[in-house]
């Protein structure tokens, strides 16, 4: 028997086998570790609309790329935020999306089906979101991309938040009449139900009449001697300023007919915020609420 001297109340030094073996296994614990780990998230979003999922939900590290309009806050509500990352070129083509070496590209139903199939192609998963008109749509969307993140309980925050938001404005638009509105376009089409604009109108105590009187579905063509007859209360337009995000109707038929327009009855809103399909329209309903209905908010 071999005894190992040592001084009083000292361990023993481990033999030379016992550490070998000690390493190999923590050598061992740490390859099965790097094996089951998950493979980095890198996420590519294609549009102004996932831009503002992907802003909302995922870590700094997660995001890859956003859409070529991410940073332009004509289109997108957090274009500030996108001021951070690396945007997607104008062409938009299947190359300028894996230059970025994503693992994960967020699409759109109106993407382009070629360039969806060659990012497929590639072995690139690809998540298509083909509902955004509502709130509910937004919040299915949030959802979705938090189960892709592992940020689900982000997702609930900001469905909570939000549902917060939408419950006190109802509660202040109570025992308010609707306002009359309309969406004025200079492409000679007009939103009806079943669009962003009637999802703003639904929440912000206002009757689009385009909807109501002109039973239009998403964007259709303007009835313009019809329009003629509607009692349009507001005009809601988009811009800078209200002068100049009127002055295109003044001269154009049949806008420039209206009383509305004539008299300048009108509301502004943020262009984004026009055609925002987020959980971010929640600020535009705020926003065309306080105007429709000041009273409200005093």
């Amino acid at each position: 028997m071999i005894h190992l001297s040592r001084p009083p109340g000292r361990l023993p030094c481990p033999v030379a086998p016992a550490t070998g073996a000690l390493f190999v296994c923590l050598v061992l614990l740490l390859a099965q570790g790097l094996a089951a780990a998950p493979a980095a998230i890198r996420v590519v979003s294609q549009t102004v609309g996932t831009d503002e999922l992907l802003l909302a939900l995922a870590e700094p590290g997660q995001i890859a790329a956003l859409s070529h309009l991410a940073r332009n806050p004509d289109y997108c509500v957090a274009a500030e935020e996108a001021r951070r990352y690396p945007s997607l070129s104008s062409n938009g083509d299947a190359e300028s999306v894996l230059r970025f070496n994503p693992t994960l590209v967020l699409c759109t139903d109106y993407t382009r089906t070629e360039m969806v199939a060659q990012l497929r192609r590639s072995g690139t998963r690809v998540v298509i979101f083909d509902r955004y008109f509502t709130l509910a749509d937004s919040y299915a969307n949030l959802r979705t991309l938090g189960r892709e993140l592992g940020s689900e309980k982000r997702a609930e925050r900001i469905i909570a938040g939000c549902e917060g938001r939408v419950a006190a404005l109802e509660a202040r638009l109570m025992h308010a009449s609707k306002v009359r509105v309309i969406a004025p376009s200079t492409f000679g089409m007009i939103p009806g139900s079943q669009s962003t604009f009637q999802d703003l109108c639904d929440h912000a105590g206002a009757d689009n009449l385009a909807c109501t009187l002109g039973h239009i579905i998403g964007h259709g063509v303007q009835p313009s001697e019809a329009m003629l007859t509607w009692p349009v209360d507001c005009v809601v337009v988009a811009g800078a300023d209200l002068g100049s995000a009127l002055a295109p109707f003044r001269t154009l038929p049949p806008y420039e007919f209206m009383p509305a327009i004539k008299a300048g009855r009108a509301v502004l809103l943020p262009p984004a915020q026009l055609g925002c399909v987020s959980h971010l329209r929640v600020e535009g309903y705020e926003i065309l609420a306080r105007q429709l209905h000041p009273e409200a908010f005093r």
